[in-house]
């Protein structure tokens, strides 16, 4: 089954909802294991089965122009003894993709 061009389904709506509480809360973006956490301390727990799902999602909407995406420099990741991390904003077409939604 085919979506309509232009909709949204559960898990995308969840994830600009999260990113705009992220954004209301602070002025950084977020990366997705914010996003995971926001959704499961929501309503929408049930929905994030993995967090592939998380991901492929994430890109999803990258790509349709909701969010838009900038790599952690490496040098910092490399200092906190972590991986890199993606961090992701809202565009300007997100907001109303989800009010429309």
């Amino acid at each position: 089954m085919r979506r309509k061009a232009g909709s949204l389904i559960s898990i995308e709506i969840l994830i600009l909802k999260a990113g705009a509480a992220i954004k209301t809360r602070s002025d950084l973006g977020f990366h997705g294991f914010m996003i995971a956490k926001e959704i499961k301390e929501g309503e929408g727990a049930g929905l994030l089965t993995t967090h592939g799902t998380l991901y492929k999602a994430l890109g999803r909407m990258e790509k349709a122009g909701l969010l838009e995406s900038v790599w952690e420099d490496p040098l910092i990741a490399a200092e906190e003894g972590l991986p890199r991390r993606r961090s992701y904003n809202l565009t300007s077409a997100g907001e109303p993709a989800l009010t429309k939604a």
